[in-house]
């Protein structure tokens, strides 16, 4: 289960950046991050707002493959 989180602001991408994402493409104002390691493709769809909101972060991490924890190591 993942832990307790806090709002981010947008500019944290640079830890998905740090976790080997790239920004792929842009679409209106969602922002779609991506992933690859051998045949895996991770994707996550990060909206472009000013602060990203708990709930909205967990659901980015879960798409992402990454847990609270090395979140909070990433940044």
């Amino acid at each position: 289960m993942l832990g307790r989180l806090k709002p981010q602001p947008y500019r944290d991408k640079r830890r998905l950046e740090a976790a080997g994402f790239f920004e792929a493409t842009q679409r209106g104002s969602h922002v779609k991050f991506v992933r690859r390691a051998g045949a895996e493709v991770d994707t996550a769809i990060v909206p472009k707002k000013q602060e990203i909101p708990a709930g909205t972060l967990r659901s980015i991490l879960s798409q992402a493959h990454i847990e609270p924890d090395e979140w909070d190591e990433l940044g």
